[in-house]
């Protein structure tokens, strides 16, 4: 299946529990870098590159299942996730409510992970 643009936003949901852990952009190399290695490949919009997801945590991400939506403008991959999936040290990106009040689960410390 093609994705439709340049540039799709990809949705990523643990796959055991449905937890959304973070969204991210995939363009086509991403997205057959994913499909022929099985770990998540992401294009990074701030860094202009491609970035496999855990290349300087470890945290990497092993795809278990992707889905393209209706209008095939956007991705969803289920995940097995090692570590933490958001740069932050949280489990999940969404770690924080409306509020600001941290309700997620810090997994990993940054400071150690990203000497």
């Amino acid at each position: 299946m093609e994705i439709k643009g340049d540039l799709v936003p990809a949705i990523v949901q643990d796959a055991r529990t449905g937890e959304v852990l973070m969204l991210a952009y995939m363009n086509r190399e991403a997205l057959a870098k994913t499909l022929e290695t099985g770990k998540a490949h992401y294009w990074s919009r701030s860094r202009g590159k491609l970035w496999l997801k855990g290349e300087s945590s470890g945290h990497f991400q092993r795809v278990v299942e992707a889905r393209i939506d209706c209008d095939l403008d956007a991705i969803l991959l289920k995940v097995d996730q090692l570590g933490g999936a958001c740069h932050t040290g949280y489990r999940s990106c969404f770690y924080r409510d409306l509020e600001g009040k941290i309700v997620g689960e810090r997994v990993f410390d940054p400071e150690e992970v990203y000497r």
